[in-house]
């Protein structure tokens, strides 16, 4: 009995203090933004905002260039999405449908392709803008955030096209579809998870991305959202009222992505990573 209770207890309670684990830098960070400077700079901490104040706020979005970062993250991240998932959609059809010499080899290139960090190939990755004078531009990035996306995007929705049945393709070609056709008009409608869930992925690893932009782009007018939250770190300290406030500002795009996508996107990572 008493096993019984403690083994329904402890899944619970961990559950719990990993909920907590996670929610509190964010609840932080979102009460920080609403705090006055004399709460945040306080001696004990203020763990509740009493004197609500959206000066911080206002503070970050009247920053240098906000909306130039804004449009160019936007840009960059929504191309880079929409790129790898067009290559993803035929590269993950041939893995699933074809057979081919090394096509084994290739899906385990592709795996290491994920492994690998992709701060070790900064240096590469400069030396290959500079050489092509690109620096200071947003192509690049797309191009490169693309390709840091499109191993997970491919080794997923591979997944999804090996679990639709042979059968149903074959049966729309008998009707008369080409394959071309069968495969968007019985394949690609059955892959709206995984690609809910391929491209949420997508997103969070564009829009999160600092370092390469550090690098490549030293103009603002060509730099990213990542970026203007470091501004407000000065050599007289860190405004950190304005700094969580762009922080939660920086973060609200993906938790409303996430929000609406939770479910589907949830099962297409599941679903893709078992299948196939």
């Amino acid at each position: 009995m008493k096993r019984s209770i403690f083994g329904r207890i402890w899944p619970n309670a961990t559950a719990v203090i990993l909920f907590v684990a996670f929610a509190f830098p964010v609840y932080w960070m979102f009460a920080t933004a609403l705090k006055p400077t004399g709460d945040i700079i306080a001696e004990d901490p203020v763990w509740f905002p009493t004197d609500v104040t959206f000066a911080h706020f206002d503070k970050a979005v009247h920053a240098d260039h906000f909306w130039t970062l804004v449009r160019n993250s936007v840009t960059v991240t929504v191309l880079a999405v929409l790129m790898s998932l067009a290559i993803a959609l035929f590269a993950s059809f041939a893995l699933a449908r074809m057979r081919f010499k090394g096509r084994g080899a290739f899906v385990v290139t592709f795996m290491l392709a994920q492994m690998a960090p992709w701060e070790v190939m900064i240096i590469a990755n400069y030396m290959l803008v500079r050489d092509s004078d690109m620096l200071d531009s947003l192509v690049p990035l797309t191009v490169f955030y693309m390709m840091m996306v499109l191993p997970f995007t491919i080794l997923t929705l591979r997944g999804y096209v090996a679990a639709v049945p042979r059968e149903l393709e074959e049966s729309a070609m008998v009707d008369g579809c080409t394959r071309a056709q069968a495969f968007a008009k019985v394949i690609f409608p059955l892959l709206a998870p995984g690609l809910m869930a391929t491209s949420l992925f997508g997103f969070i690893t564009a829009w999160n991305e600092f370092p390469l932009v550090l690098i490549l782009n030293k103009s603002i007018e060509k730099q990213t959202l990542p970026l203007w939250i470091s501004q407000f770190r000065t050599a007289f300290g860190d405004d950190w009222g304005a700094t969580m406030a762009a922080s939660t500002l920086f973060a609200l795009p993906i938790l409303v992505l996430f929000v609406f996508l939770q479910r589907k996107a949830v099962s297409g990572l599941t679903d893709g990573a078992v299948k196939g």
